[in-house]
This record gives structure tokens, C-alpha cells and sequence, in this order.
């Protein structure tokens, strides 16, 4: 089983977005966990009310921030596997069937992204960019799946961190490596990149699953290390792991998706406004 959670922090209508496309394109038997870190804006309300009957919505009385609201979410789904998704994203068809099935290819994956528009090294189609937000997300699922027919399912690129906008992890892996480090990333950025790299220590995979999209706003451009530059979770993150800058560089470098995202890039040119599956 895997559990979606999403963390929610103000944001009504990016937050009405996310929840809505979560709704309609996620299997009604999915567990979903929907944490309310204290918003303040009265706008959030509402939105929150109109949630399926059998979803969860757990209300902090105090503001944690994301990693804490993060770390509770994973607790609270007890032994499944966990999707973190941000609220300002907007999922697609078949996403979810597309990261767990990419999850259970192979027992050493820790961690699955999706392809996007706004995600650093998932970022298509300029690699590592801000793209813009799609007018038709659906239009860029249907060329991650049209593209990966002549492909190996099974052939997974690995990469140094997934990204935390959209992140599937494995619960066995969650058990062995430990929760999200709230004291030392307890501001937002960094914590999904170290514990990538804890979970590489103990002999784990991260990959993207170029057979899926979902859409993101993101709030700011962080660079491809995902975090900001001269910040504390920057520096925290190269004195625990001074090869992390250098294996970041390099898989930019290298680009091994590259051949993919053209691909996909080129079924969406065909299938954009076709609707074609």
C-alpha cells in the first residue's frame, strides 16, 4: 500500500489545485494524509472541507514547517510506503501507477521523482530550469507514456537525490535510514537531498521515473542542488557529504536522460492536441 501525504501551509488556491487533480487522478482506495500546519489564512478552511470523507486531515496546532509536517505524515502511515507531494503540484494520469510499479522493479530503490516542469534535474523540457507551468500537464503524461513504450521498464536512471515536490519512498528503506532530519533541515530545503544521500550510504538507489509527471509551481529557483545557494542547509549538506556537489555536477554533466526527455519532448509535439494516449 502507499500512502500520499501533503503537507499544507496557506496557499488556498494552488492548494485547491493540487487537492482537486489528487481527487480525480489517484485511486479512491489510496490512502491520503492532508496536514494543515497552522495556516493562517481562513481561506484554507474551506478547501480543506470539501476532501473525500476517507481522507485524513490532521490540523497542527502550532506551525512545525515541512519537515516536521512531513515527518508526521510518514509516521502516521504506519508501514506503507509514502508519497511526498507538495501543494502546489498537479498530478496527472496514471502518476502514482507509474512510481509504484518503477518502486517495486527493483528492491534496492529508496526513492522515486517524477518527470515536471519546475524541478531541477526532473525538470523538462529545459534540463534543470524553471520551466513554465503547462497549460495541459495530461499532454506531458501522455508523452512520458507514449515514449517509454520502445523503452526498458525496468531501465531506470539513477541520480544523486530525488527531488521533495514529488517523492515516492520505500517504506523499508524509510525504516533503515530514518525520518527526514528535522534539527538540522527543519526550515524546508535540503532534508529530502540528505536523506538520499544516508540512504546511499546504507546501499540504496534514487531514480526518476521518466513515465511520469506532475506539474509544479515551486515558489523560488534553488539551482539544480535544489537548496539555496550560501545558505545553512548548503553548508550543512557539503560538510556531511563533501562528494555531493561533484556528483550533482557531474550527472548534469553527463545529462543520461538526455535521449529521454527528447524522446518525450517529441511525442508531446505529436500528442499535444490530439489526446492521444
Amino acid at each position: 500500500m502507499t500512502t500520499v501525504i501533503v503537507p499544507v501551509y496557506d496557499a488556498p488556491s494552488a492548494t485547491q489545485r493540487c487537492l482537486s487533480a489528487l481527487q480525480r487522478y489517484t485511486p479512491t482506495d489510496t490512502p491520503v494524509i492532508v496536514i494543515n500546519d497552522a495556516s493562517p489564512n481562513p481561506a484554507i478552511g474551506p478547501v480543506l472541507e470539501s476532501l473525500p470523507p476517507g481522507w485524513c486531515v490532521v490540523h497542527n496546532d502550532v506551525n512545525i514547517g515541512f519537515v516536521g509536517s512531513a515527518n508526521l505524515g510518514l509516521a502516521l502511515c504506519g508501514g506503507d510506503d509514502a508519497v511526498l507531494l507538495n501543494a502546489d503540484t498537479e498530478v496527472t494520469e496514471g502518476w502514482l501507477a507509474a512510481l509504484t510499479a518503477c518502486l517495486a522493479s527493483d528492491p534496492t530503490i529508496a526513492s522515486v521523482s517524477p518527470l515536471t516542469n519546475n524541478g531541477e534535474i526532473a525538470s523538462i523540457p529545459q534540463f534543470c530550469a524553471p520551466n513554465p507551468y503547462p497549460e495541459d500537464p495530461n499532454a506531458w503524461a501522455r508523452a512520458c507514456r507514449h515514449a517509454g513504450v520502445d523503452g526498458a521498464d525496468e531501465d531506470w536512471i539513477d541520480v544523486p537525490t530525488t527531488v521533495g515536490f514529488c517523492m515516492l519512498i520505500r517504506r523499508l528503506a524509510l525504516d533503515e535510514v530514518g525520518f527526514f532530519d528535522e534539527a538540522a533541515f527543519g526550515r524546508g530545503y535540503g532534508e529530502e537531498n540528505d536523506w538520499c544521500q544516508r540512504a546511499l550510504r546504507c546501499g540504496y538507489r534514487h531514480v526518476i521515473c521518466d513515465r511520469a509527471f506532475v506539474a509544479h509551481e515551486g515558489g523560488a529557483s534553488f539551482g539544480p542542488l535544489g537548496l539555496a545557494p550560501g545558505g545553512e542547509a548548503m553548508a550543512t549538506l557539503l560538510e556531511r557529504y563533501p562528494n555531493y556537489e561533484a556528483d550533482v555536477a557531474r550527472f548534469i554533466d553527463k545529462d543520461p536522460l538526455a535521449k529521454r526527455r527528447q524522446r518525450i519532448i517529441e511525442s508531446y509535439q505529436q500528442t499535444a492536441h490530439t489526446g492521444s494516449p
